[in-house]
């Protein structure tokens, strides 16, 4: 089966992959879904015995992989804390000068990015991952499909690694 295949049958089984997301314990079982589809997109192409069990393994990888980050983020956390002693009163917790000069060349070229995919994926990136807003409620207030919504994320997500990309190697 080729990946147009697999996106197939991701489809068919969306709602059912959704639930099992959940099953697992996933209260961010949307953005693991997307997450998913765009594993999918990526994946090799080939022949696949039980595309649908594939499918169920891969979204159990991506809550696994989602589980590791949080605790690596967690313990690395603990760590700086640790090693800096947490918070001093004789350090400010305010940044730095320069860190804010970086952070608003940061959030300009972050807001170009959003600006260059056009109105409504911008408008809907930041509903859904800054707002916090699910993908479908999303969908249901731009008056959408979900798959408008997962299309304009994409493009979205592209946009902004793509600028993170350009600012990294300027």
């Amino acid at each position: 089966m080729d990946s147009s295949g697999l996106e197939a049958v991701f489809l068919a089984n969306r709602d059912t992959l959704l639930r099992f997301l959940r099953s697992l314990g996933a209260s961010d079982a949307e953005d693991l879904l997307h997450e998913l589809w765009v594993r999918i997109q990526s994946a090799p192409t080939g022949p696949i015995a039980a595309p649908l069990s594939y499918l169920y393994r891969m979204a159990n990888n991506v809550v696994l992989d989602r589980h590791r980050t949080v605790r690596q983020a967690e313990k690395r956390e603990r760590a700086w804390t640790e090693a800096t002693g947490g918070a001093s009163l004789d350090r400010s917790e305010e940044p730095s000068a320069e860190r804010v000069v970086i952070a608003r060349e940061q959030a300009a070229l972050a807001e170009a990015a959003l600006q260059s995919v056009g109105d409504r994926a911008a408008r809907i990136f930041r509903r859904h991952r800054i707002d916090g807003v699910e993908q479908r409620a999303v969908a249901a207030e731009f008056e959408v499909s979900l798959s408008t919504v997962e299309g304009d994320l994409r493009k979205a997500y592209r946009a902004m690694i793509e600028a993170k990309r350009r600012y990294d190697e300027a």
